[in-house]
C-alpha cells in the first residue's frame, strides 16, 4: 500500500525521484515499472502496471459506448503511458503529462493506497485546501463510519 506524502523536485529533463518508501513498496510487491496518466484533478495518477492492468480489464468489460466510460477512456486511459524507473529510482514524466498537472520545479508525491498522485507544488496546497473544507462533509463521514464497521 502506498502512503505518505514526500516533497521532490523535477528537473530540466522532467525526471524526478519516486520516494524511496514507495519505491519499497513498488520493487516488493509489484516491479519497476509504473503507467502514469493524467488524473481528473490537475494531478497525475501512477500505477504499478498490474493495478493498471486491473482497471483496463474491469473497464473493458463495460460497454465502451456508456458516456461515463467513454469519458474516462478517452481522458484517462488514453493519455496513459509507462514510465520506469531508472537504475537511480527516477521517472521520467513525458511532456504532455507534465503539462496536465503544472509540474516545473517542486512536485509532491501523495501514497492513495493503490495509486499514487503526483502534484506540483502548488495543486498539492490549493487541494489540502479544500479536502478541508469537505472533511466534515456527510460523504466523508459515510465513509469513515463503513470503515470503522469492517
Amino acid at each position: 500500500m502506498f502512503r505518505g506524502v514526500f516533497d521532490h523536485q523535477i528537473d530540466a529533463k522532467g525526471r524526478t525521484s519516486l520516494p524511496a518508501k514507495m519505491r519499497e513498496v513498488l520493487v516488493g510487491s509489484y516491479d519497476e515499472r509504473l503507467i502514469l496518466t493524467t488524473a481528473l484533478d490537475p494531478c497525475l495518477h501512477a500505477y504499478p502496471v498490474k493495478e493498471w492492468e486491473q482497471l483496463e480489464t474491469a473497464l473493458a468489460k463495460r460497454n465502451p459506448m456508456e458516456p461515463g466510460v467513454k469519458t474516462l477512456m478517452r481522458l484517462y486511459v488514453a493519455s496513459a503511458q509507462e514510465c520506469p524507473m531508472d537504475k537511480m529510482g527516477r521517472v521520467l514524466i513525458p511532456p504532455s503529462l507534465r503539462d496536465h498537472a503544472e509540474l516545473e520545479k517542486d512536485v509532491v508525491w501523495a501514497g492513495m493506497v493503490r495509486v499514487i498522485e503526483l502534484w506540483s507544488r502548488k495543486g498539492w496546497v490549493k487541494a489540502q485546501e479544500a479536502a478541508r473544507t469537505e472533511a466534515d462533509s456527510a460523504d466523508v463521514m459515510r465513509v469513515l463510519t463503513e470503515l470503522r464497521q469492517h
